[in-house]
């Protein structure tokens, strides 16, 4: 535990402990496989919505 993490109450702790288990649980998560989606990235990864290289904000 760093220095930090010693100097923060308990409660503190705890939540960052829940929110280190919820990010190892979502990185393992296995989510369907889309059909019919786009080939590639999220195309929300950005905020933009990107269509034969027209970026368009929603």
């Amino acid at each position: 535990m760093s220095d930090t993490a010693k100097d923060l109450p308990p409660a503190a702790r705890r939540a960052l402990a829940e929110a280190e288990e919820r990010r190892n649980a979502a990185a393992t998560e296995q989510m369907p496989t889309e059909l019919g989606g786009r080939d590639g990235p999220e195309p929300v990864r950005y905020g933009d919505w990107e269509k034969k290289g027209i970026a368009i904000d929603f």
